[in-house]
């Protein structure tokens, strides 16, 4: 058995999974999360916290939310729900992609999408994440792999 440590299990994860030193970011990476459930958006600001290196800038629950704080908090990073009603996700990332600069746009959903590589693609989004495999160490890797690739690194 392990000791009890007073963390939630999410925590715990996140603990687990913190880089050494020498992987932090020199200045914090600007994330958004854009999901119409307060509770996705509550676990992915747990995860993005808990990241050195990256700080959350702001919480959308809409698409319409969310090009409004992409105008005004410039985020480096989006984490963007396919699902939501009204604009839905892959339409809000096309019409964020718009913007000046644009910023990386993870698309996120808890169910997979057959079709979503062709989605992905013209979302100009650069990648998909189950949001149950959504932990510090994902995130570090999406931004390693997409961020310096975008000039935004």
């Amino acid at each position: 058995m392990r000791p009890k440590t007073g963390l939630s299990p999410i925590q715990e994860a996140v603990l687990h999974h913190m880089p050494r030193p020498a992987e932090r970011h020199p200045r914090p990476v600007a994330v958004l999360t854009v999901d119409d459930q307060a509770v996705f958006r509550k676990v992915a600001r747990d995860v993005i916290d808990a990241t050195p290196g990256f700080e959350t800038v702001g919480e959308a629950g809409s698409g319409e939310e969310a090009l409004a704080l992409v105008a005004s908090k410039a985020p480096e990073l989006v984490l963007m729900d396919i699902r939501m009603p009204e604009m839905d996700g892959v339409e809000t990332a096309r019409r964020i992609c718009r913007s000046d600069p644009a910023p990386v746009i993870v698309l996120v959903s808890a169910e997979d999408d057959d079709v979503l590589a062709e989605r992905l693609e013209s979302a100009g989004a650069v990648a998909f994440v189950r949001k149950q495999e959504l932990c510090p160490s994902r995130l570090r890797a999406l931004w390693a792999a997409h961020g310096a690739a975008a000039g935004a690194a």
